[in-house]
């Protein structure tokens, strides 16, 4: 049984247990996070929490570690000690799910934003938008409706039947944003997600993200090199050699919290 520690309360969780977010207003709770490729360790026992609503950004070098954490935060990966370590995602257990519940799960309650846009060439902008939602057996009509409400509300009403080599970066990006939001998921994980872009574009980008939590109230977790979006973010954590060594919150929670 592993311990599930909530400040200074220590409570068992056993496999396949429920944490319920409601009564603590995680979205994710992690302990013992370790991964290693061959005998390489990338992770080293990492803990975290993150609230509902937050915008956490995770710096660090190169190799720290970020982009593995995402991943298998995001369950696109597993830690490789399973049996000692505890991963909740909007107080689900997701370790425990099967292959099949966890593409579910990820499917309705995750999206993912990437540095490089991953639209399928083949389809326009509002096909993109809408693939997730036909995954999850949604109505045609009703996704088609809910793309093209998020392109409007991302400024690419003007865009539906563009091919991704016909937009901008910037756009690309945006569709892969509606994407990401199409099935109203619980909290987004960006990797990189202005990487690629101009700097015009990737202070649109990360000005968007903000709107987005304020208007959908999703959790954003955003791995960055751009020190700019990642002290705009609530909490900030710094990740070297696969741990989290440090976390700032930012000026403003830290202005609110200490007038």
């Amino acid at each position: 049984m592993i311990p599930f520690q909530l400040n200074d309360l220590i409570l068992p969780c056993p496999p396949y247990c429920l944490i319920s977010t409601h009564k603590i207003s995680l979205m994710i709770k992690a302990t013992n996070i370790q991964k290693f490729y061959g005998d390489l360790q990338v992770l080293k026992g990492v803990n975290l929490h993150i609230k509902k609503g937050e915008i956490v950004s995770i710096v660090g070098a190169s190799g720290a570690g970020k982009t593995t954490l995402l991943q298998i935060l995001g369950t696109l990966d597993v830690q490789t000690n399973k049996k000692d370590s505890m991963l909740a995602v909007n107080g689900i257990e997701v370790t425990a799910l099967s292959d099949k519940n966890m593409a579910k799960f990820r499917n309705e309650h995750i999206g993912f934003i990437f540095q490089f846009h991953q639209l399928l060439p083949e389809f326009t902008a509002l096909e993109n938008v809408c693939i997730p939602a036909f995954i999850k057996k949604t109505n045609r009509n009703e996704a088609e409706k809910k793309a093209r409400e998020l392109l409007d509300f991302l400024g690419l009403s003007h865009r539906y039947d563009h091919k991704p080599n016909e937009l901008s970066g910037g756009e690309q990006q945006r569709v892969a944003v509606a994407r990401a939001l199409i099935n109203n998921p619980s909290i987004i994980f960006a990797d990189e997600p202005s990487g690629n872009l101009d700097s015009e574009s990737a202070d649109t980008l990360h000005k968007l993200f903000f709107e987005l939590r304020d208007k959908f109230g999703q959790t954003f977790v955003i791995v960055t090199h751009n020190q700019q979006l990642a002290d705009l973010a609530d909490r900030k954590l710094i990740m070297v050699d696969g741990r989290i060594t440090n976390s700032k919150i930012s000026r403003q929670i830290e202005s609110a919290i200490n007038p």
